[in-house]
């Protein structure tokens, strides 16, 4: 609901780290409250269940890819006279984790399209998406094939890109930056991949959250319509509504969540 712009409540005036006076919109917990008020706690599960199929049909063909394209074992590598040698392997690893992913996305991606649309139906009260079946049926009827793989392209882009700069980034700090002389390099190693994750994720976001916006994206419900966004004709229309807006990042944050300097009434194009 955050990434559609769904803002229900008004922001708050609070102040920052340097004590000035900023307007927060309603965080994580205010918005869930609200949602218990007009929905009722079954409301909090919206999506739930076309979110689950999805993810175990993500878990499922990740393990039937990698059963099928096993990845040769290759031995560990930290020296730096090996970097050539370790290089590869990390290519070598990161190539085969993208193929299972891609393939995963793709599988996984059409009920992850459902339930997006279960939950935006929030903002205006529809219920056009009742359950797994009927919104198959209604996609594949309204839509056809193409419609349960609206938003795909970016969210397999920011997979590979998130996969690519996660761990060649980590292969160089642990490479460069770690002194095998240190005492706790090989505790700093397994760790850097995991930080630079989060640093990444960051700057991936904007991808998930096009591809999000494109699954709901003038498919009948209010919140993929007019006021709220215009009728994309492409994913990369969207990301550049959403960068010329300033909203590339909008839902990123659920505690601290400054109200942008211009209200985002989310105008037609």
């Amino acid at each position: 609901l955050l990434k559609v712009g769904h803002e229900p409540l008004p922001p708050t005036v609070g102040r920052n780290v340097l004590g000035r006076k900023v307007l927060y919109l309603p965080g994580f917990f205010t918005y869930a409250r609200h949602i218990v008020e007009v929905d009722g706690k079954k409301g909090l599960f919206r999506g739930l269940t076309p979110r689950l199929i999805s993810s175990t049909l993500s878990t499922i063909t990740r393990g039937s890819v990698k059963k099928a394209f096993p990845l040769e074992d290759m031995e560990h590598v930290s020296n730096k006279d090996d970097v050539k040698t370790s290089l590869r392997k990390v290519v070598k690893e990161t190539s085969h984790e993208m193929m299972m992913q891609c393939a995963s996305r793709v599988v996984s991606h059409p009920l992850h399209v459902i339930s997006m649309r279960c939950m935006v139906q929030f903002v205006g009260r529809e219920v056009k998406y009742s359950g797994v079946f009927s919104a198959i049926g209604r996609i594949f009827k309204e839509e056809g094939i193409l419609g349960f793989f609206v938003g795909l392209v970016p969210h397999i882009l920011g997979d590979v890109i998130f996969l690519w700069c996660c761990n060649l980034l980590a292969h160089f700090i642990n490479t460069y930056a770690v002194d095998d002389n240190f005492s706790q390099a090989s505790v700093i190693r397994s760790y850097t991949k995991f930080v630079m994750g989060i640093a990444v994720s960051m700057l991936t976001y904007p991808f998930l959250l096009v591809g999000d916006l494109m699954a709901v994206n003038n498919c009948g419900l209010r919140a993929g319509l007019p006021p709220y966004a215009p009728a994309f004709t492409s994913w990369i229309h969207c990301w550049r509504y959403l960068r010329a807006q300033g909203q590339l990042f909008r839902g990123s944050s659920l505690l601290f969540r400054r109200a942008p300097a211009r209200v985002a009434c989310f105008p037609i194009d």
